[in-house]
């Protein structure tokens, strides 16, 4: 266990949740047909949603692009450590499920700041018998100390996949760029960053709909452009892969994206718009409808 982050009074953690304010990664739950949300995420998904009927293929491609990305570095690479930062809840297709699927023994580390996503710790804790995953209650903002709990569990002599999927535009520029560059500065030669992250570039009058909806809720939402996502790569001193910073649907499609749940067309047809989310199929995806950008990079 990293530190006491599991051993808390569960009086604390419930203290720490704030149900009367939306959190970023009970809104993202509630887009993956989660279950481990409340009223007010609900409202923040579904107001996002109304803003942009098809806005849940932003936060779907982007989950396909992780499991893609995570076995691409694990497959090729042979990579075997993974820091997962802005983890969120529990869901299918765990960082740690696509990589020990391939490399038995990986090690995976998750990090998050949701006292929910603490709660729920125990279920990403569940490794394979052969790899380790740990988890680390700790915030983005605070690089030094997510580093030297990874230590932990994390040879940082070794290469190390670093994946900030979907967390940056929560961060102000000020913050965002040295955060990122303290981040890869830890990594050892042939590590990987892997990253995507919101913009406007694409689809702006979709995306900066969602954008008031969210602001309005009090969060930080920083669309970046292209050029702007490519300096998380060339200021931290990496090397971008092929094919480049390209619309998360764009980055090496395989063809494997989940089918959707199915439902009964009477059942479906009593659900709330927000509801109907899980069963929808994203592989009917154009380039009108992807608001995120995907990338990964290697160290040399």
């Amino acid at each position: 266990m990293p530190g006491d982050a599991l051993s808390q009074d569960p009086a604390e953690l419930r203290r720490r949740i704030d149900t009367a304010k939306a959190h970023p990664a009970r809104v993202y739950d509630v887009f993956l047909g989660g279950k481990d949300n409340y009223p007010v995420d609900r409202a923040a998904a579904a107001a996002g949603l109304a803003a942009n009927p098809r806005g849940y293929l932003d936060v779907r491609h982007n989950r396909d692009f992780l499991r893609r990305a995570v076995a691409t570095v694990a497959r090729e690479e042979g990579i075997r450590q993974f820091l997962d930062i802005g983890t969120g809840l529990p869901t299918q297709e765990n960082v740690h499920q696509i990589a020990q699927r391939i490399i038995p023994d990986s090690r995976v580390v998750y990090v998050d700041n949701d006292p929910v996503v603490l709660v729920h710790a125990r279920a990403l804790l569940t490794s394979g018998p052969e790899g380790l995953t740990d988890y680390i209650d700790a915030d983005l903002k605070q690089p030094a100390q997510i580093l030297q709990e990874a230590a932990k569990t994390i040879d940082f002599d070794q290469p190390v996949a670093l994946a900030l999927v979907a967390i940056l535009h929560f961060v102000e520029d000020e913050e965002a760029f040295p955060i990122v560059r303290e981040l890869v500065d830890a990594l050892p030669s042939g590590s990987r960053l892997i990253l995507s992250h919101l913009t406007e570039d694409l689809n702006p009058e979709n995306i900066r709909a969602v954008q008031r909806t969210y602001t309005e809720r009090g969060f930080t939402f920083v669309l970046r452009s292209k050029a702007e996502v490519e300096r998380f790569f060339t200021e931290s001193g990496l090397e971008l892969d092929d094919p480049g910073v390209v619309p998360v649907h764009h980055w090496r499609p395989d063809g494997a994206a989940p089918l959707p749940e199915s439902a009964e067309p009477a059942y479906f047809a009593t659900l709330d718009e927000i509801d109907k989310v899980r069963y929808r199929d994203i592989n009917d995806v154009t380039d009108a409808d992807i608001n995120v950008y995907a990338a990964t990079a290697i160290k040399r």
